[in-house]
């Protein structure tokens, strides 16, 4: 596997960092308006390439920026020959700055204005939110929510500019409410709360325009994260070379499996095997040995019925994956302990995470890689799981500067933080809403680990392969009734391009 950098993905920031560019920008020589007009063009292009037949459009404007973006589209509309409505909840003569001069655009243009009313149809064949913008930090209320659950209720799509109005920027919650998009462009520079947290769920699908600005050319203005991107697979893939063997592509430990538990172990254990990993050790209850043996026999099954059996095996091993069916019994815990002795690097999943947080509160390794979905990671910071989701990049970089290592919060926009900094995975979809998608990411991870040795960079791999190998088996038979056992099969195909 080739070495990666954070130089590789692409940069997103908060809405702070967005609005320093912007103002950046104007400073150095580029008129506010013509930003403006630039990013109602960007928009307006992308509504084209989305919509090519359409020939009316409702666009909802609010009193900022964001709204100017929409009176200025509305124009562009109007210019092409579209019927467009053109509402507001704030009076034209209220409008100040560069959104009453947008507005003044749009009107001479010849498109007509409505003050929007809880009465209000929505006519166009396509709504444009052009509502809220970034700069919202509180719930939303009053005539906003009102308009926005308006947008909601139609049956037409809609395109938000910027972002879905109600979405925190920073975050990816919804505050209160939020539009459901079928499209969103965003402008300047890419925002991490489009892509997580909630955000998924209302931002359809996303159309990056920078506007002619590089941000990463205000090198004082460090991207909060990094947007993972498959185009890195060929690079991180190359061919094998002629004279590897099974011992030259490491040797990985998976512990778990207690007594009843036996088919997480495996599915991690069957990931490990497929994601080329040269030798799989599966340490489990004596219970589950033959089965295993008879699922997938190019797997070596060692039975543990205790501590000292355990403690025996992690010698061998490249890294160990320990924890899927683990269990927070006596089985359970004496297997971990011994995990935590071996002098080995780890992937720690599923109970043992909860045994971590239960037995060992404190305890912090540079050489592990931690996967908790939101409830496993409230319970290892002392939290709920609201205060987590309200805001994950908050959590996962705050359960990494305790624990150490890499610590991968999974869910809807998974986040990796390691010592490189945030790294979000925009891919997946629900049909992974399934039992032992964990595990079966725990196995890929410990193959990757043991393959290249790099903690962060194979967390960053496995999450990415994990999601599009979910991504390809659904689009192979649909998101409903998808298993973990489907996704090694088509994580093989992902990394031999």
């Amino acid at each position: 596997m080739s070495t990666l950098s954070t130089s590789s993905l692409r940069p997103l920031y908060k809405a702070s960092q967005v609005r320093e560019l912007d103002r950046r920008t104007i400073a150095g020589g580029i008129e506010s308006f013509a930003l403006m007009q630039r990013a109602a063009s960007s928009a307006w292009h992308s509504f084209r390439s989305r919509w090519p037949q359409a020939r009316s459009v409702a666009v909802v404007c609010g009193s900022g920026n964001n709204g100017g973006d929409g009176h200025v589209l509305a124009a562009l509309a109007m210019q092409s020959g579209l019927k467009v409505q053109r509402l507001s909840l704030t009076p034209l003569d209220a409008l100040t700055g560069d959104v009453a001069r947008a507005a003044e655009l749009a009107t001479a243009a010849g498109v007509g204005f409505e003050e929007w009313q809880p009465s209000t149809t929505l006519a166009g064949e396509v709504i444009v939110d052009a509502l809220l913008g970034t700069g919202l930090s509180g719930d939303v209320e009053g005539r906003a929510k009102q308009a926005i659950h308006a947008m909601n209720a139609a049956s037409q799509p809609v395109l938000a500019l910027d972002i879905p109005s109600g979405i925190s920027a920073d975050t990816g919650a919804r505050l209160g409410t939020a539009v459901e998009a079928a499209c969103t462009v965003t402008f300047i520079g890419d925002k991490i709360g489009l892509h997580t947290g909630e955000a998924p769920a209302y931002t359809g699908e996303i159309d990056f325009r920078p506007l002619g600005v590089k941000a990463q050319a205000f090198f004082d203005i460090p991207p909060t994260a990094w947007r993972l991107d498959e185009t890195l697979l060929g690079e991180a893939f190359p061919p094998r070379s002629r004279t590897s063997h099974k011992g030259s592509l490491g040797h990985v430990l998976v512990m778990g499996g207690a007594p009843g538990f036996g088919g997480a172990a495996l599915l991690a254990s069957q990931a490990a095997a497929r994601l080329g990993a040269g030798k799989v050790t599966l340490a489990t209850a004596q219970e589950h040995v033959t089965a295993s043996l008879v699922r997938c026999p190019e797997v070596m099954a060692r039975a543990v019925r205790s501590g000292a059996d355990a403690a025996e095996l992690p010698s061998t091993a490249d890294v160990l994956v320990v924890g899927p069916g683990l269990g927070q019994e006596a089985w359970g815990q004496a297997v971990l302990q011994s995990a935590l002795q071996a002098d080995t690097p780890l992937v720690v999943d599923a109970d043992a995470l909860n045994l971590l947080a239960s037995r060992w509160p404190t305890l912090r390794r540079d050489d592990w890689i931690l996967t908790p979905h939101p409830g496993e990671a409230a319970r290892l910071l002392g939290c709920s799981v609201a205060d987590v989701q309200s805001d994950r990049p908050s959590a996962a970089r705050a359960l990494q500067r305790a624990r150490g290592g890499v610590v991968i919060l999974k869910g809807a926009g998974s986040l990796v933080a390691g010592p490189s900094g945030l790294v979000v995975c925009p891919y997946g979809n629900p049909g992974m809403a399934s039992g032992g998608m964990g595990d079966v990411l725990s196995g890929m991870l410990g193959a990757l680990v043991a393959q290249a040795g790099s903690l962060e960079q194979s967390a960053w791999l496995g999450v990415m392969l994990h999601a599009l190998a979910g991504d390809e088996a659904a689009k192979a038979g649909g998101e409903r009734g998808l298993l973990a056992s489907d996704l090694a099969s088509y994580a093989r195909v992902l990394i031999n391009p």
